[in-house]
């Protein structure tokens, strides 16, 4: 028995005219959804400006870094909240309101004078990223199904991962104009924001002030506990790709560049494809990502010289790009309308968690062994064993899963 033997709900229709939602409202809300990876690249290539013009605030060496990390930890601690209020209020409103704050407090350190109150407002960009990453995902699941359902998913990760490589090339071209240039891009929240009010529709099953259902937490804990470990894999090659080439050697720049645009290439191409693997059912998909992903980390623990490097980055690029809509399809595959906005909070904290998670614990295993490589061998060893729990848990839940009304 397969998940795909759930009773699947009937796609949302617009409530004003009957109509099903089609491409316009799913391009809307995938470049929505590139909006967290702007909080978590763009201004990677500033980060040493910023702490030379605050060479004088105390603790400006901790503060500096959470400039650029303080976004993802808050998504991971308040995304299942925005879940609730998803659930309870209806998506739009939120998502709507959600991106023109995001505006504001995105540029606010374009007028802030003190990296506290700079670090302030990115707490305050992470709140509003957790809002709108849940409301473009739980839309997404709401207005689509089946295979139309699982190609968003992956096209979700392929803006997301193209939006990476763009932020980060226009992180530092802006940079060169100044370390509060980049800050500007933030206001490209409001054209979406217009954009948004005018085209994304509530779905037709409209907010309710009664009690909202509980979730089915026997079948659901199992995908929010694998995804938790999944994020933690899947931002290894993100994190540790340059100290990789830096331990063989390799300093430049643009060679750093290359592997890291050969990595995250292969990432887009399998969420592009997943589609056509989806069809298997995540007892496949989700423990091939994470054998794809452990065998490229294994390769990286070991590599000694570039083109090695590569073959690892692709490797893990392509586990990438199968593990987030595959453990998204599984996560929501359970959840009715009423339940979703809380499953896609709960499901998105628990992968920005992992990511935030992943550069301590690889930290954490190279300070108790004797480097990045052993440290590397031991994360990619567990990922292969991750693979095995994750097939016997998909495996489980398939047989558990309750059958779903809208």
């Amino acid at each position: 028995m397969s998940d795909r033997s759930v009773s699947a709900p009937a796609p949302a229709t617009d409530p004003a005219g009957g109509r099903r939602p089609g491409p316009a409202q799913a391009v809307v809300l995938l470049l929505a959804s590139c909006l967290s990876v702007l909080g978590a690249v763009l201004l990677a290539p500033v980060l040493p400006r910023i702490q030379d013009a605050f060479a004088g605030t105390p603790g400006v060496a901790t503060l500096t870094p959470m400039v650029l990390t303080v976004p993802a930890l808050v998504i991971g601690l308040t995304a299942s909240i925005a879940g609730r209020v998803v659930d309870r209020l209806g998506r739009k409103r939120l998502l709507v309101g959600a991106l023109v704050v995001y505006a504001f407090v995105g540029t606010a350190p374009l007028w802030l004078s003190s990296l506290p109150l700079i670090v302030g407002s990115r707490v305050l960009v992470g709140l509003t990223e957790a809002a709108i990453m849940t409301c473009c995902t739980t839309l997404l699941a709401d207005y689509f199904h089946g295979a139309e359902r699982e190609r968003y998913f992956g096209l979700q990760t392929v803006y997301t991962t193209v939006a990476a490589t763009v932020f980060f090339a226009a992180g530092g071209l802006l940079g060169s104009w100044g370390w509060r240039t980049p800050f500007w891009l933030y206001a490209v929240s409001l054209p979406l924001a217009f954009a948004a009010a005018r085209i994304i529709r509530q779905p037709s099953q409209a907010r309710t002030r009664e009690k909202l259902p509980p979730l089915p937490w026997r079948t659901f804990l199992a995908p929010v506990g694998v995804t938790l470990a999944g994020g933690l894999v899947f931002y290894v090659l993100i994190v540790e790709l340059s100290y990789v080439l830096d331990g063989i050697g390799v300093t430049a720049t643009a060679t750093v560049g290359l592997v890291s645009a050969a990595g995250s290439l292969a990432t887009a191409v399998a969420a592009y494809l997943f589609p056509r693997f989806a069809r298997r059912g995540p007892a496949v998909t989700i423990p091939a990502a994470f054998v794809l992903c452990g065998l490229g980390i294994l390769v990286l623990a070991l590599a000694s010289s570039v083109p090695v490097v590569v073959l690892g980055a692709v490797v893990t690029g392509l586990g990438n790009g199968l593990m987030l809509p595959a453990l998204l399809t599984w996560a929501l595959g359970s959840l009715t309308f009423a339940q979703r906005g809380r499953g896609t909070g709960m499901w998105t904290s628990a992968l920005f968690i992992g990511q935030f998670a992943s550069p301590l614990v690889v930290l954490a295993l190279a300070g108790a062994t004797t480097g990045l490589s052993p440290a590397l061998l031991v994360v990619g060893a567990a990922t292969l064993l991750l693979a095995l729990v994750a097939g016997v848990l998909v495996a489980r839940h398939s047989l558990t899963a309750e059958p779903r009304t809208p």
